[in-house]
């Protein structure tokens, strides 16, 4: 499928783009990252504007997690209840579950960008949880204005060779959570000393 959309890029562009990480905003297997990078490419090459392929996927995320969320919000407990069903989805909506509880807009902006899976499963437990309308978009909007500029930033820089920008952006982004859960420990274990533990 990855191939069949890339060769869509050239005709449909932007149109793709945004479509793209809508759909990905949704939970559905699309490779919207990698369309990121070719757009970056194509914008590279001056087939695409770069304002415009990263304001395109930037709106198609946005537009992906407003629909999650307020999908969230009408359907309510009773379906994340039937989603919690399947033992994988369980344990994804466990880990967004906890990440909202323990850190709201924080878990709103890293899961646009840094751990991207558990996206669409933070957008549904804000709307059902009824978190803020308005920190969730405007955490959402700066987490995919993250995402989009990473990837459509990295495709430019690397003037379309995909995967050699995958592989930087898959260090970095190793990089950065690992750097994360060296701070996490780090605090906690500072915390725990300071509490005598």
């Amino acid at each position: 499928m990855t191939d069949w959309l890339l060769a869509l890029v050239p005709q449909y562009g932007l149109w793709l783009l945004a479509a793209t990480t809508f759909l990905s905003c949704l939970a559905l297997p699309f490779p919207a990252s990698i369309l990121m990078l070719t757009a970056g490419g194509f914008a590279a090459a001056g087939d695409l504007d770069l304002w415009q392929a990263f304001l395109a996927a930037v709106t198609g995320a946005v537009a992906g997690d407003q629909l999650g969320y307020w999908a969230g919000r009408g359907l309510g407990m009773s379906f994340l209840d039937r989603l919690r069903r399947d033992p994988g989805r369980d344990r994804l909506l466990a880990r967004a579950d906890g990440l909202m509880d323990r850190r709201g807009v924080l878990a709103v902006f890293f899961s646009r960008w840094l751990v991207s899976p558990l996206g669409p499963w933070v957008n549904l437990l804000a709307g059902s949880t009824g978190y803020g309308w308005v920190r969730f978009t405007s955490a959402g909007v700066a987490g995919e204005a993250v995402w989009a500029g990473l990837y459509v930033g990295t495709g430019y820089g690397f003037a379309g060779n995909i995967q050699a920008a995958s592989d930087m952006l898959g260090s970095v982004l190793g990089m950065v959570g690992g750097l994360g859960a060296v701070v996490a420990l780090g605090y906690w274990l500072f915390g725990g000393a300071r509490d005598g533990v």
